[in-house]
């Protein structure tokens, strides 16, 4: 199975360069990322604390966790559109640090790997749960611009909340940099792609440019 990891920090457009690759390739897109955010959705509705390790290996361990293209379920329920509300997104960073939890979802995302060819998206693929992905792509953007994104999504130009999510990215790269388990860093052969004043076509046209002159599909 031949897999394109994809990885980088929030706010770069992994999801949406990783889902259009997946699209003109013919890959199944697994965004990783959202599983992340169902085990710390699971665990706030539960009261359980990222301090709770065990508590929270097993939750990861016995949810029922499924992602069917942009749609992520829990034990069955559509939480799409939840696990991507703020308070999941300020939590998720804590929750995934914990090394049992990335130990299990880890696993899963490698069975998910092994069954068809895919272009999977996240911050360890090509570090952590891939390393010997056929295709590599760190997808990088600057601070400001992936605070301009994030607030264009919320419908405002209000210059108090682009400070305020400057400093929420700049936070989580530094968090997720420094967590003992599988922390935040470009693999070394991967190839880096800066997203930043460049729209998605451009984007998703050099990467494919990239796995075409590396004899790939």
């Amino acid at each position: 199975m031949t897999v394109v990891a994809i990885d980088g920090p929030a706010g770069a457009g992994k999801s949406t360069v990783a889902r259009r690759l997946a699209a003109a390739l013919g890959y199944r897109h697994l965004d990783t990322g959202a599983m992340y955010r169902g085990v710390a959705l699971a665990a706030l509705e539960r009261g359980v604390a990222p301090g709770q390790a065990v508590s929270v290996e097993r939750l990861a361990a016995d949810i029922d966790l499924v992602i069917e293209g942009d749609r992520i379920l829990i034990d069955g329920r559509d939480v799409s559109e939840r696990v991507r509300e703020p308070d999941v997104t300020r939590a998720v960073s804590a929750y995934s640090a914990v090394p049992g939890v990335r130990a299990v979802l880890v696993q899963r995302q490698r069975a998910l790997a092994a069954q068809r060819d895919v272009v999977m998206e996240g911050r360890d693929i090509g570090t952590a749960v891939v390393p010997d992905a056929a295709i590599k792509i760190f997808l990088t953007a600057s601070i400001r611009e992936r605070a301009l994104r994030r607030l264009a999504d919320q419908d405002t130009d209000d210059a108090a909340a682009l400070a305020e999510l400057e400093a929420s990215i700049a936070a989580r790269d530094e968090a997720d940099a420094a967590r003992a388990a599988s922390p935040f860093v470009r693999a070394p052969d991967a190839i880096v792609v800066d997203s930043t004043g460049r729209n998605v076509d451009e984007v998703v046209a050099e990467v494919l440019s990239l796995i075409s002159a590396q004899g790939r599909p």
